[in-house]
């Protein structure tokens, strides 16, 4: 039977002629043609990046709604209008705008909360995607620029926070603005005027909010946008990771291809992280500044908590004795404003930027890696990350020492004295602990490729013989334990050389050195194909497969027989 052939539709004449005309003006085809093949791994754990990237797309289409109706000025006026309790209180344009459009603008108020919550998923998702890429080791060569971007857009996350928490001007915004101004007029020689150049004036000026706004939607946004661009790009043309397993190589992806399979997962995903947004904000209320009031800069109020991903630096504040103030002839050096605010941030920020160049001057590896780390593999990475992220959780919980201390009926004074113990002792304990467990987890896998999975079966042979029947790892399973690359510390040249003269570099080959022996002296080798053949050949007979063959039928099988008991308790003592 010969074939029907159905004639092209007008609409399919007109998209091949549009697609015709701009391949013919911009090559588009070849750039089609490049990512609709570009293939892509699969795993959970990517879509984290994905959450950041939609939340920042609703954070644009909500914010373009919400610049529409805020009125950026801090010009004095007096509210009337449906919320009573406000009905005649002197306030500043910015705060009327934000009550009009939160009562009087039809779905305002679920587009402030739209937004606000993405903002707040945003910081969470940028954060848990950095320490999965850290915990991996996704920033090595040739992605230590990436690492950078994605760092330089956790920063520029934390400025577009604060300000647009700050546009508001409510007494919560206030409160955070008043800190700021505080930490600036600290900064050595400049602070004053500085403070007077940001504020226009004395604090809180006049020229703050508009500054703000112009921060908020225009400069950050901007930046933001640029860098996720060069985030993407830079993925594309460096390929995709990829977790370890059999098949994957640093010179292959296994994955799925762009189009169809990837395109549309992007898509089902994007309209999921907008839904629950929309559902958070639509059920749970947050920052209503309708309770709080204008700001009024004479009171100082209690309780006040900024985003939380500004609290770690509320809580290093709060643990800074007040009492670490310096007068050099007239002038005050305040270093309890200087060092907790300055030096602590910059201290745990620069540590987490410039990471990736420390571990790679400490190994020497020039190499490209697609295939990523499990992190029980890298048991000093692992303990850092970890250690880093308790360092900034006991600042978080410090920034809420007052909360903590009246929901729970504790004393502040203990409260704060146990937090400044903990932010020395806390990040040492979880680096021990984190890496004593990675080690085990070394152990433990070298373990199985020896001697397989334990399987509770006790066999006793005919000659009287007791084993415990083990069944061996499937070639999978196996790989993914060996397949990682044993990192020892380096070893360098003598100081000196046959003639007795001192070599050239030896003080920078010696740190490198011992920068090495720190993240690598405690390690667990992989199994080597020797030790595994070795192994095999002492104990073939324990496996499942040999027991399953052999003629010896067991007398007592069984995990719970007391023949097995009895073994156990042996093969214990």
């Amino acid at each position: 039977m010969s074939e029907l052939k159905t004639a092209p539709t007008r609409g399919a004449k007109a998209a091949g002629a549009t697609a015709d005309y701009l391949d013919q003006r911009t090559g588009i085809g070849n750039a089609v043609k490049f990512f609709a093949r570009k293939v892509f791994p699969d795993h959970w754990s990517f879509f984290l990046g994905e959450i950041a990237l939609y939340s920042f797309v609703t954070l644009l289409v909500s914010g373009v709604f919400l610049t529409l109706f805020f009125v950026p000025s801090m010009a004095e006026t007096h509210y009337e209008g449906p919320w009573p309790s406000m009905n005649g209180v002197e306030m500043s344009e910015a705060f009327s705008s934000t009550l009009r459009l939160s009562f009087e603008v039809r779905g305002g108020l679920l587009m402030r909360q739209i937004h606000h919550w993405a903002a707040l998923i945003f910081m969470a998702s940028i954060v848990v995607h950095m320490f999965r890429v850290f915990f991996t080791g996704a920033f090595r060569k040739p992605r230590e620029i990436n690492w950078l971007v994605g760092f330089v857009l956790l920063i520029l996350g934390l400025a577009a926070g604060f300000s647009g928490y700050s546009l508001p001007d409510d007494v919560l915004s206030g409160n955070g603005l008043r800190i700021t101004d505080g930490v600036v007029k600290a900064i050595p020689i400049i602070g004053s005027y500085l403070s007077y150049f940001v504020f226009g004036g004395e604090f809180p000026g006049t020229d703050l909010i508009p500054r703000l706004f112009t921060v908020h939607i225009l400069l950050v946004p901007g930046l933001i946008l640029a860098l996720i661009g060069l985030h993407l790009f830079l993925m594309v043309m460096h390929k995709h990771t990829q977790y370890p397993g059999s098949g994957r190589t640093n010179t292959n992806v296994v994955g799925y291809p762009a189009l169809p399979a990837y395109a549309g997962k992007l898509l089902f995903n994007f309209f999921v992280v907008f839904g629950v947004i929309a559902l958070m904000a639509g059920t749970m209320s947050i920052n209503p500044v309708w309770n709080y009031g204008p700001y009024d800069p004479s009171p100082v109020s209690a309780g006040a908590q900024p985003d939380w991903y500004m609290l770690f630096l509320e809580g290093s504040l709060r643990l800074m004795p007040g009492q670490t103030e310096i007068m050099l002839g007239s002038y005050t050096l305040s270093l309890n404003v200087i060092i907790p605010a300055m030096v602590v941030p910059g201290i745990l920020f620069t540590l987490l930027g410039a990471y990736p160049f420390i571990e790679s001057f400490a190994t020497g590896d020039k190499s490209e890696h697609h295939v990523l780390d499990r992190p029980r593999n890298r048991p000093f990475r692992t303990a850092f990350g970890v250690s880093l992220l308790v360092a900034f959780a006991i600042l978080v919980l410090a920034g809420s020492n007052d909360l903590i201390a009246t929901h729970f009926h504790l004393s502040i004074n203990d409260i704060t004295w146990a937090f400044r113990v903990l932010i020395f002792l806390g990040p040492w304990f979880a680096f021990v602990v984190t890496k004593r467990i990675c080690l085990g987890l070394q152990r433990k896998d070298r373990e199985l490729v020896l001697h397989g999975h334990e399987t509770g079966r006790i066999v006793r042979y005919a000659s009287g013989e007791y084993i415990e029947v083990h069944k061996p790892l499937d070639a999978h399973e196996r790989w993914l334990r060996v397949q990682h690359e044993a990192i020892r510390p380096l070893e360098i040249e003598p100081a000196e050389d046959s003639r007795g003269v001192r070599r050239k570099g030896y003080k920078a080959d010696r740190l490198r050195q011992r920068l090495s022996q720190l993240f690598y002296e405690d390690r667990v080798e992989p199994v080597t194909p020797a030790e595994l053949a070795a192994a095999h050949a002492a104990h073939g007979h324990h496996d499942d497969h040999a027991v399953e063959g052999s003629h010896g039928v067991p007398a007592q099988v069984g995990a719970g027989s007391p023949a097995s008991e009895t073994t156990a308790d042996e093969r214990n003592h």
